[in-house]
């Protein structure tokens, strides 16, 4: 794969702010929706310090995580023809890891943060012991495009 497609699933990644983060514990599924930040090979976010998610992370930290978004308007269909809409998305598949550690915590806030407002001061001790930090190491993402009909197809894989 060259660069420049790394570059537009990263471009997307950066783009978007909510995606769906994909669980399983003993054959249940879960899926959750959340806000995020792409840095580098890894979706971070934060969450409260207890709950279901936090539950399945450390019970499997394997995760997927999705992001997509709708480009056009779904098409009716015309002579038989499939429906068609113009769509854009990335699926991440990773190893999350809650970050215990509260120096590591407040950069990966701070880094979360800073995605959503650059000029943001940093986040101060106090708020990171009250608060949960997960990062997702991406070892493979996958991307697609659809423009009229014309499908394109991205794979990458992070050497780590």
């Amino acid at each position: 794969m060259s660069t420049s497609e790394r570059q537009e699933m990263e471009q997307f990644l950066h783009e978007e702010t909510i995606g769906y983060l994909g669980l399983s514990v003993d054959g249940a599924p879960y899926v959750v929706p959340l806000n995020y930040a792409y840095d580098a090979g890894r979706i971070v976010f934060h969450c409260a310090t207890a709950g279901k998610k936090l539950d399945y992370l450390k019970r499997n930290p394997q995760v997927c995580f999705t992001v997509g978004r709708q480009a056009g308007i779904v098409r009716r269909h015309a002579d038989m023809d499939p429906c068609h809409v113009d769509s854009d998305s990335v699926i991440c598949y990773g190893q999350a890891r809650v970050i215990e550690d509260l120096d590591e915590r407040k950069e990966v806030l701070d880094t979360f943060n800073w995605s959503f407002t650059p000029d943001a001061e940093g986040i101060s001790l106090d708020a990171v012991a009250k608060c949960c930090a997960v990062v997702v190491e991406i070892s493979e993402m996958t991307g697609r495009r659809e423009r009229e009909r014309k499908r394109t197809h991205w794979t990458y894989r992070f050497d780590k």
